[in-house]
């Protein structure tokens, strides 16, 4: 290939470089809000809402300039994929269920003991963003390294 990524592979790494940024953002977000106090006390849902909207635009804009940037160099190749990347990308989306569920399990375990909802929706929020993350890494090795 040369060095040329294809379509799939910017997006991922679009999510790799978008999505640690949101995770930072939105505990800091939380903790400001916090100011000291009980975390639980912090009005959670608008800014989940959205560093989650935002992250998802972010990952829009940057795929489309990146899109834009490498078709300027391979109009032909720009948005090109085969077999090998359904068959990455169908392996990126196992890992990412897997950690889905460990959050949905983690949330079911926080209903049982009757945790707070803000530890509940911030459980799943985190296997989310956890799961877009060990996604994308493990898309990326594989476009890097192959599929074993």
């Amino acid at each position: 290939m040369g060095g040329i990524m294809v379509y799939e592979e910017r997006n991922a790494w679009a999510g790799l470089i978008i999505s640690p940024i949101s995770m930072v953002v939105y505990v800091v977000l939380v903790l400001q809000q916090a100011a000291g106090g009980p975390l639980t006390d912090v009005d959670w849902f608008p800014l989940m809402l959205w560093v989650i909207g935002g992250s998802i635009v972010a990952v829009i804009i940057l795929s489309i300039v990146w899109g834009i940037i490498a078709g300027a160099k391979d109009p032909d190749g720009v948005g090109r994929s085969d077999i090998r990347d359904r068959d990455i990308s169908r392996m990126g989306g196992r890992v990412e269920q897997a950690f889905v569920v460990i959050a949905g399990l983690g949330v079911i375990a926080l209903c049982a003991v009757g945790a707070d909802v803000f530890w509940i929706a911030n459980t799943m929020y985190a296997g989310f963003a956890v799961s877009a993350l060990v996604g994308g890494v493990a898309r990326v090795m594989a476009y890097r390294r192959g599929l074993v």
